[in-house]
């Protein structure tokens, strides 16, 4: 049966487990909980969600997408601040039921499918005390962060998630199931460094391990100033590279480890972790300690997961985001972000910010499909609120907040840019040469665009 478009027509009754995984259409009883993701503004009602158990049934969804020309959504943790795991009439590709993980510890590598979460991973790879590094979040896929890039707790002292990418498994637009290294189809290797799921799905990743036996790390919360915050992100800056901090300028939310005083005014939460013997780690944070007396102090030796936190997968925040990289938080810039943050009127507002460096600048700027290596510190500016009447108010505050901050660099970090046009994948997300790299390795692999719910890079057209 064909549309009238000439495209076959999706008849969901005709649509076997055997051949594409499990069927969720829309009277399935599980299909209000499998089409919803984490961003809490994206509310897309897809034609059917398919879950796929293995990579031949990964191949007849994407089949079914290109015979029926409906939209094709991949969703591996479904965190996409975009909101890219799901689609509007579409198809929805869900990898949650690809779980195998296989732990070599001899040789420090991992095969992780798809729907491992990077909890998972972790905290698997914990008990022969091995460690790669993703993001911040327990709840993540390991393959949607690894394809954007992977900045995470770990990146100043072994780099980015993309750096420990040893090998993949991907199907392509034309069912094909390739096996991808640095001497298999190298050109695609380089792209999904960094390019996102621009290229076909990844169905089983292959990670580099690190020995890791445990860090000294945890939340602290501060008073801020202008001086403080200054301090802060200084003392980040001449960490040894062991250190990956993680400053967060917010109005304090009601938890219980914040002074009630505190609640609802501008504070730092900062998230520090050293990757190394929690001795040399406890003198690196005293520097910080001793910039101003924490109001909260949680920051000691535990193992590796417990940096990740209780996460709660009911949790679905309406934000305004933006995403930006800054050359330097001088005292004019930490005055801007205080006096920003202070005069939003979200449930939380707040401006994150990461130094990078280390490991991270040591990968030369072409070697992947990530452009920003020398970029010096990742700005993420948020508004959290309750009301999308209330979106309009909130977009103009973190557009406005982003101009404020901008300085040299023009870049953006993928895995966390919610809204990009292609104007932004040019310039901000892919630019230069990167860019044009990626449009040629997307005409050879894509070229009719099949892969598009992303930031999406357009085919090079000759």
């Amino acid at each position: 049966m064909t549309s009238p478009h000439g495209r076959a027509a999706l008849s969901i009754g005709e649509l076997t487990d055997e051949r594409y995984g499990q069927v969720i259409g829309p009277d399935h009883a599980e299909y209000e909980t499998a089409r919803t993701v984490y961003a809490g503004d994206v509310d897309r009602s897809p034609a059917v969600i398919l879950r796929p158990g293995n990579a031949a049934q990964v191949a007849s969804v994407i089949a079914l997408a290109r015979e029926t020309g409906l939209e094709l959504a991949v969703r591996g943790g479904g965190h996409s601040g975009a909101g890219h795991g799901v689609c509007e009439g579409g198809i929805v590709l869900d990898l949650t039921r690809m779980r195998a993980l296989e732990i070599d510890v001899e040789a420090r590598t991992a095969w992780a499918e798809a729907g491992v979460s990077a909890g998972e991973y972790t905290e698997a790879a914990a008990e022969h005390g091995l460690a790669t590094g993703f993001g911040d979040n327990s709840l993540v896929g390991v393959a949607g962060i690894t394809l954007g890039g992977g900045i995470g707790f770990l990146s100043r002292k072994h780099g980015m998630t993309i750096d420990d990418l040893l090998a993949a498994e991907i199907v392509t637009a034309d069912g094909e199931l390739l096996s991808v290294d640095e001497h298999h189809h190298p050109d695609l290797f380089w792209a999904i460094r960094g390019g996102g799921g621009n290229f076909g799905v990844a169905t089983r990743l292959k990670l580099r391990l690190h020995e890791l036996d445990g860090v000294y790390g945890g939340i602290m919360v501060t008073p801020v100033t202008p001086e403080i915050l200054e301090a802060f992100v200084a003392e980040a800056e001449a960490a040894p590279e062991e250190l990956t901090t993680i400053v967060n300028v917010w109005t304090a939310p009601p938890f219980p480890f914040v002074p009630e005083e505190y609640h609802g005014k501008p504070i730092i939460l900062a998230v520090l972790c050293y990757a190394g013997p929690a001795e040399a780690g406890e003198k690196v944070i005293d520097r910080f300690r001793a910039i101003v007396p924490p109001l909260a102090d949680m920051v000691r030796a535990i193992p590796y997961p417990g940096m990740f936190g209780p996460a709660d997968p009911s949790q679905r925040p309406i934000s305004a985001a933006r995403n930006l990289f800054i050359d330097r938080v001088d005292r004019a810039t930490a005055e801007t972000i205080v006096e920003r943050v202070s005069g939003s009127s979200a449930l939380v507002a707040g401006a994150q910010l990461r130094v990078l460096g280390g490991a991270i600048a040591r990968v030369p700027s072409d070697a992947t499909a990530f452009a920003h290596r020398q970029s010096k510190i990742m700005a993420h500016l948020t508004a959290v609120y309750a009301d999308l009447a209330d979106a309009g108010l909130h977009e103009v505050w973190v557009e406005e907040f982003m101009a404020a901050v901008r300085q040299s660099d023009s870049g953006s970090y993928a895995n966390f840019v919610v809204n990009a046009g292609p104007e932004d994948v040019r310039e901000a997300l892919y630019p230069g040469a990167t860019g044009e790299r990626l449009a040629q390795i997307k005409a050879k692999y894509d070229p009719a665009n099949l892969f598009r719910s992303n930031h999406n890079i357009l085919p090079a057209t000759q």
